[in-house]
């Protein structure tokens, strides 16, 4: 048996007043997976409970069957994991995002999606500021303890070493709140709280000085792109202790991403990943690329896993038709192909699901459930002949709690 599981991040919305009441998954032109809906059963699942924040982070580890409340540490170990930062006990991992605030508002988290070669750049500055003999002078010998780490864009890390003769000042007390929820709105009173926050918000408002006059800002400014003003720096966790895919279903899978978080819990759960050029994380990717990867990887894996951010970033630019835009490539170039290839090779289940809604009036990720398809052996047939959000509320398939739906999906339950 083949399983594909295909993560349209963020693509559930609600009806918009754009497309005369329509959600943008109703308004898209997505035959392949109305085909799967015709031939199997649509749903509902609930990857956002509420008392976490209505992350990624929470949401795929629910879809890909892991309980928060046993196994969620915090978003940045997820991230880590993605670069092989091993954490140990007493270590700590923060989130670190480049962004743009302006008057106390955050104006673009992604920094006007900087380059990775400018983050590099600035985070090196960052770290020599503390190393300095004004950093140890203002921070302590705390400063030796803590090494931020480049990722992609806008997303990094700052890693905190703790020991028994410093151990890290965080808890899961500690709070805080990602840049992506707080687009066009005042950041004054977001910034983290509880224990070790003190540190946080230290190196938050200490970076504005740092980057004010930044070479690589002076050249982002004459070129026309917003600057980086500031570190914002959230999502902290501890070590995390997952159980792999395999030990759980007894079956070797991949994962095919262009976000860290995705490649994180991947690596957590044993998955291999398989890396495509031109996946970028954004609007742009290739998914033609994604989808003919994934195909190929059926030779190889018994579950083959795509998540594709672009629904989501569209969402959080508010923008309804590049979002019905971006389902569309998805449905054409990854889940018609790899529909196709499952049916030409034997008996198989395909999950089409979203980890959370985002929606693209507030452009905010939300709490709330999200539709799902399973087509393949040993699903019956429903009434749905759309995957949408009002075909999937009719349906009698639900699962309150996310992370039990993948149990039902691998014929566990």
């Amino acid at each position: 048996m083949k399983y594909v599981i295909v993560i349209p991040d963020g693509c559930a919305d609600e009806p918009q007043q754009s497309l005369d009441g329509l959600t943008p998954l109703q308004a898209a032109k997505l035959p392949a997976m109305d085909r799967l809906a015709a031939e199997g059963t649509v749903g509902t699942a609930n990857n956002t409970p509420s008392e976490y924040p209505a992350g990624s982070e929470v949401a795929n580890l629910c879809l890909l069957g892991y309980d928060p409340h046993q196994y969620f540490t915090g978003r940045a170990p997820l991230e880590a994991a993605a670069q092989g930062i091993k954490l140990d006990q007493r270590d700590w991992a923060i989130r670190c995002n480049l962004v743009t605030i302006t008057d106390q508002t955050m104006i673009d988290f992604t920094a006007d999606h900087v380059s990775t070669e400018e983050a590099d750049a600035l985070l090196k500055s960052a770290q020599e500021a503390l190393q300095s003999p004004a950093g140890r002078e203002a921070y302590g010998d705390i400063v030796d303890c803590l090494s931020f780490v480049t990722g992609v864009s806008y997303r990094n890390l700052l890693i905190f070493r703790g020991s028994e003769a410093m151990p890290a000042p965080f808890s899961p007390e500690t709070r805080s709140t990602a840049p992506h929820d707080l687009t066009d709105l005042p950041v004054t009173d977001a910034f983290p709280r509880g224990p070790g926050s003190d540190l946080l918000v230290r190196l938050m408002s200490d970076s504005a000085d740092l980057f004010a006059d930044h070479p690589v800002n002076a050249a982002r400014v004459e070129a026309g792109l917003k600057p980086v003003t500031h570190l914002w720096l959230w999502g902290l966790g501890g070590a995390p202790d997952l159980p792999t895919f395999q030990q759980r279903y007894d079956v070797r899978g991949a994962m095919i991403t262009a976000v860290d978080l995705l490649r994180g819990i991947a690596a957590l759960a044993g998955w291999e990943r398989i890396e495509v050029e031109g996946a970028t994380g954004y609007l742009d990717t290739d998914y033609a690329g994604k989808g003919a990867a994934a195909v190929q990887a059926l030779a190889d894996y018994d579950v083959v896993c795509v998540h594709i951010e672009a629904p989501d970033e569209a969402s959080h630019e508010g923008r309804v038709e590049a979002k019905i835009e971006a389902l569309e490539h998805i449905d054409q170039h990854i889940v018609a192909p790899l529909h196709d290839a499952l049916r030409d090779q034997g008996p198989y289940r395909m999950l089409v699901l979203p980890d959370h809604p985002t929606f693209c009036r507030t452009k905010k990720h939300t709490h709330g459930v999200v539709p799902l398809v399973i087509a393949g052996e040993g699903i019956n047939a429903d009434a749905a002949k759309t995957f949408d959000e009002v075909a999937a509320a009719e349906s009698d398939l639900s699962f309150p709690k996310g992370w039990d739906m993948m149990d039902h999906f691998m014929g566990r339950s």
